[in-house]
C-alpha cells in the first residue's frame, strides 16, 4: 500500500527531522515525485484550556481563505492505524520508524456559512495527531487519495452544506494508549477528539 515517494518532518520538543519517505499518492497529485521537507511547523493548538470530544463530535469555527472567512463544522470521524512493519517500509532509514505506527485521522469538514470556495481549503492547516499527550510525525505529500479521502487540492466550488472529508497522516507510537486529533479554527480555541490508541 504504501510505496511512491513523500517527506517525513519529525516534529519533537527540541528538533526538526526530515527523512525522504515512500508512501503511495500524496499532494504532488500522486506523481511519486520525493517532495522537499518544508521547515515550517502546522501550528499547533494554543495553551487555553481545549474542548474534549469524542468520535462524531462536531464543533464550528471560522477559517480565513482567500474568499473571505468561512465557518466550517468539523468532526474527528476516526484514527487508523498501520503496522510497525509498514512504517519501517515508510522511511528510508528503518531504524527511524522503530516503535512507530502510521496513524490516520479522518476528518469531516462541512462548509456551514460564508462565500463559497474556489481553491484549495485551509481548514485543514489547523488540524494535527497526538498520541498521549505529545505531537506525532506528519508525514508530507500524504497519500490524501486513500480510500475515503479527498485530496483538498481537488476541492473546487465549495459551497455551503457540503461535506468533505480530510486525511492527516501521521508517524506515533505504537503503544500510545490515546490518540488525540487537534484542531485549531482562527480563534484560537483548541478541540481535541481522543480515540484508543494503538497500543490500547
Amino acid at each position: 500500500m504504501l510505496r511512491q515517494s513523500i517527506a517525513l518532518r519529525l516534529t519533537a520538543p527540541f528538533a526538526v527531522v526530515a527523512l525522504t519517505l515512500t508512501a503511495c499518492g500524496g499532494k504532488d497529485g500522486g506523481t511519486g515525485a520525493a517532495q522537499p521537507a518544508s521547515t515550517e511547523a502546522k501550528p499547533s493548538p494554543s495553551k487555553t484550556i481545549s474542548t474534549a470530544l469524542i468520535a462524531g463530535n462536531s464543533v464550528s469555527g471560522k477559517i480565513t481563505e482567500d474568499v473571505g472567512t468561512i465557518t466550517y463544522g468539523v468532526s474527528a470521524l476516526e484514527v487508523t492505524f498501520g503496522t510497525e512493519a509498514q512504517a519501517k517500509a515508510t522511511v528510508q532509514d528503518p531504524a527511524d520508524a522503530a516503535g512507530k505506527v502510521i496513524a490516520i485521522a479522518h476528518v469531516r469538514y462541512t462548509h456551514q456559512a460564508g462565500p463559497a470556495l474556489t481553491s484549495s481549503t485551509n481548514a485543514d492547516d489547523s488540524t494535527t495527531v497526538w498520541a498521549d499527550g505529545q505531537r506525532g510525525a506528519i508525514l508530507l505529500g500524504s497519500p490524501t487519495k486513500a480510500p475515503g479521502c479527498d485530496d483538498p487540492y481537488d476541492i473546487r466550488s465549495w459551497t455551503t452544506g457540503q461535506s468533505h472529508t480530510v486525511c492527516e497522516w501521521y508517524l506515533i507510537p505504537a503503544d500510545a494508549k490515546k490518540a488525540q486529533v487537534h484542531w485549531s479554527p482562527d480563534d484560537g480555541t483548541p478541540y481535541v477528539w481522543t480515540f484508543p490508541g494503538p497500543g490500547a
